[in-house]
């Protein structure tokens, strides 16, 4: 018998009745003859809703205690769900993460899985039942609880397959599948069929919201099928896998965008070794992720260093980087979170020079300025002002052919 693994989002369990539409569809999948293990997220809005409760209490609250309110939300959904199961007639437990198995390290607030004990799991299996388990949530070795960070579900869901060698991760969302864009700023974008696990981290790492990067990362270092499908409907949805078996000639496979970026600089940085590293490692102590980073030396031997982060981490990274930069005899550091992120990914650009330039004319075309670009094999990336973010993805999109039902519109340069 196979195991399959569900993971429902909280659009998917936003209120009772669709609490009880994602009972029938999971005893539907029992019925098939699988072992179905089942993963949830917090309903609707309802994390939004306990961090600006926290924020009520502390404008900076212990990031160990958020994780012991966030945690909460997800507890509430697992039992929801088995109630509507155990009404369908089906024998069913919830579990926690930690009941689950799924042990961090401490990081709270931003935990990663370092592993996953499946006993608990499997003799719940074996006993017949549907298994559900809370997502976003673990617990470290001395069983302090932890989140995973935003779309945490996605990659408790992936790595719970993994540990589990399931047939496949059914991740069920509020859309339909993975699209050339964002299908609500461009609404011809098209639906991909596949997308390898190279070109899906890039999307979103880059601000495709579908699926959480770590997820895609523990995917594709298991080999584990994602399934991205609707909740709403019954339609085959996009398969994440390790290649791509439709639209081989595809230069750009899609376009994202972040607008949850901010632009930080130090300005006049002594331009000796160890500095880059002094600066970044205490980030890095924040678990602050950085991105975009450019510098540029100057004659009088300093140099300016700019770099990207989330609006998320913008306020603490200040802190820290205010007080690296008068450690070193900087002369200042500037911030700025009136910029986005617009990208093109795709794995046959490593093969076809000239992309970026097409990419560049299009911004330009349309008036866009370019603050900053990043590149690797298979994506570009450019920082525009935040509002010119929109109309940059349509006017990429549109460059690269992305509309088109025939997919080699876009291939040839």
């Amino acid at each position: 018998m196979a195991i399959v693994v569900q993971k429902f989002g909280g659009s998917s369990v936003a209120n009772p009745e669709r609490i009880k539409a994602v009972a029938k569809r999971v005893v539907e999948a029992k019925d098939r003859g699988d072992d179905v293990v089942v993963v949830v997220s917090a309903l609707g809005d309802t994390t939004d809703e306990l961090i600006a409760l926290a924020r009520q209490i502390s404008e900076r609250p212990p990031k160990r205690e958020m994780d012991m309110l966030l945690a909460t939300g997800e507890q509430v959904s697992i039992a929801l769900l088995a109630m509507a199961i155990h009404e369908l007639g089906r024998p069913v437990v919830s579990l926690t993460g930690g009941q689950g198995g799924i042990i961090t390290d401490a990081t709270h607030t931003k935990a990663k899985i370092l592993h996953v004990n499946t006993d608990r799991v499997r003799r719940e299996l074996a006993a017949g039942k549907i298994v559900i388990v809370a997502g976003f949530q673990g617990v470290t070795p001395d069983y302090d609880i932890t989140t995973l960070g935003r779309g945490g579900s996605d990659t408790t869901a992936v790595a719970l397959a993994a540990a589990l060698k399931a047939r496949e991760c059914e991740i069920y969302t509020d859309v339909d599948g993975v699209y050339t864009a964002d299908p609500r700023v461009v609404p011809s974008a098209r639906k991909l069929a596949d997308i390898s696990y190279g070109e899906m981290l890039e999307m979103a790492s880059l601000g495709a919201l579908v699926l959480q990067p770590r997820a895609v990362e523990v995917g594709a270092m298991y080999n584990v099928p994602i399934h991205v499908r609707s909740s709403f409907s019954r339609e085959t949805g996009t398969l994440v896998r390790e290649e791509r078996v439709v639209e081989k000639d595809l230069v750009v496979t899609g376009v994202a965008h972040d607008v949850n970026v901010a632009k930080v600089g130090i300005l006049d940085v002594p331009d000796r070794p160890g500095v880059a590293y002094r600066i970044f490692s205490a980030l890095a102590q924040e678990a602050i992720n950085v991105d975009m980073i450019v510098q540029t030396t100057k004659e009088q031997q300093t140099t300016d260093m700019l770099f990207s982060v989330s609006r998320d981490d913008l306020a603490r990274a200040k802190e820290i980087v205010e007080a690296v930069a008068k450690e070193l005899g900087a002369r200042d550091v500037i911030v700025n979170d009136n910029v986005a992120k617009v990208s093109i990914i795709g794995a046959g650009m490593v093969s076809n020079p000239g992309v970026a330039a097409r990419m560049f004319e299009a911004l330009a075309k349309a008036d866009i300025n370019i603050q900053v670009i990043s590149t690797s094999e298979i994506k570009v990336s450019c920082l525009v002002r935040a509002e010119d973010v929109l109309k940059a993805v349509r006017v990429v999109h549109e460059a690269f052919g992305l509309s088109q039902a025939d997919p080699e519109a876009g291939a040839a340069l």
